[in-house]
């Protein structure tokens, strides 16, 4: 093609998208000794916090590329989870028997998670991470998948054995390909916000089963604490000072909305791709499942779809067969991530339903149950183990 720019220096594993779980496939190829490319299309790290909470299986797999010990010294370990109900205790939920190495789950904002990702993946390939690169077209010949891609600087054509998707929920790969997905839309949005700590929960995560809806509280680094409010909609030109209002009207805890960092509000779906190997293409994360944030899986979904995969890119390129000589671990790889995909799916959806609002006596009644089940230990463990995605 005219005017495109070939690189000289091909990877072994392009991957598309540098958000965390890009960023972390590429960890664990280049500690193989993989060559990769990860092409992102943002030219500068993305600021907005997102996902905060790690999970144990996949502070177990950070652990292994390195960066764990980074990622704990900065964020909140929360090994409590309060339920409140009409001003008082419901129930508690430790998560001190999940795991041996890491009994919390990790409140991190997601842009410090991919900041330590990223200065792992400088550390062990100063190249490996292309910026403003936007993709525009694919091929795959059944010997190499090409790209084609635009920057600041012009067009440009990648080259690669096998290419990894990890482009998040709007995959451009996916398009490009055209895998079909299974969509589902909730009748839930949520309003969330990050204020000064107000309360005296400390590290502990607190759930508020209010009438109106479910309010959800976590801790975060710097004397933080994010606020999810459960709406039927979020009404246009909702602020700081009303969702503070919403905040204090359903669990009578004041905060100031001066005090606030980051509002965001967004509706819920699911999105399962049909397939997540397609020729010698693979998707992951968002790209091949998104799932209701309700619960904190996604990313960690994602974290786990990458450790499960590189071991199998890394064996294949030894081999080299590229996709072709391991058709068999890559097919039994896309059914184990999507059937996680799909009991994320299905737990999702279990959160969703016990935040959603209730008249007084099925309130009570549901209030009753989950304060009489807490108090069951090995139920209680089995909760936390679930949540936890253990």
């Amino acid at each position: 093609m005219d005017g495109v720019i070939i690189v000289p220096r091909e990877a072994e594993v392009l991957v598309i998208g540098g958000g965390p779980v890009g960023l972390f496939l590429a960890v664990l190829l280049l500690q193989r000794g993989v060559t990769v490319r990860v092409l992102e299309q943002r030219s500068a790290a993305d600021t907005h916090p997102r996902a905060i909470g790690i999970h144990p299986p996949a502070l177990a797999a950070l652990q292994g590329a390195g960066v764990a010990t980074d990622l704990v010294a900065e964020g909140v370990a929360i090994r409590r989870g309060i339920a409140v109900g009409g001003g008082r205790r419901l129930a508690e939920m430790s998560f001190a028997g999940v795991s041996d190495m890491f009994p919390y789950v990790l409140s991190l904002p997601q842009t410090r998670t991919q900041a330590v990702l990223e200065r792992r993946i400088r550390e062990l390939d100063p190249d490996a991470l292309h910026r403003g690169v936007r993709l525009t077209g694919l091929h795959d010949d059944g010997g190499r998948v090409t790209v084609e891609a635009a920057t600041p600087a012009g067009a440009v054509r990648y080259s690669a054995p096998l290419l990894v998707a990890a482009d998040g929920a709007r995959s451009t790969v996916r398009a490009l390909q055209d895998i079909p997905v299974k969509a589902k839309d909730y009748p839930d949005s949520y309003l969330m916000g990050d204020f000064a700590e107000s309360t005296d929960f400390g590290p502990d995560a607190a759930l508020f089963l209010a009438a109106d809806g479910i309010v959800e509280s976590f801790p975060l680094p710097g004397g933080v604490r994010r606020w999810v409010v459960r709406l039927a909609a979020v009404p246009a030109g909702a602020d700081a000072r009303w969702l503070a209002r919403r905040v204090t009207e359903r669990t009578g805890i004041g905060i100031d909305p001066g005090t606030n960092s980051m509002l965001s509000g967004f509706g819920v779906r699911s999105r399962l791709a049909r397939r997540m190997v397609n020729g010698r293409t693979i998707l992951i994360g968002d790209a091949a499942h998104e799932v209701s944030p309700i619960g904190g899986q996604g990313m960690n979904l994602g974290l786990l779809d990458a450790l499960a995969l590189a071991p199998i890119l890394a064996a294949a390129l030894r081999n080299g067969s590229g996709n072709g000589g391991v058709a068999a671990p890559q097919r039994c790889f896309e059914r184990t991530r999507l059937r996680a995909a799909a009991t994320a799916v299905r737990q999702s959806e279990i959160n969703m339903a016990l935040g959603r609002p209730l008249p007084g006596p099925l309130l009570a009644v549901r209030n009753r149950a989950i304060s009489a089940a807490a108090a069951v230990p090995a139920v209680n463990l089995l909760i936390a183990r679930r949540f936890t995605m253990q």
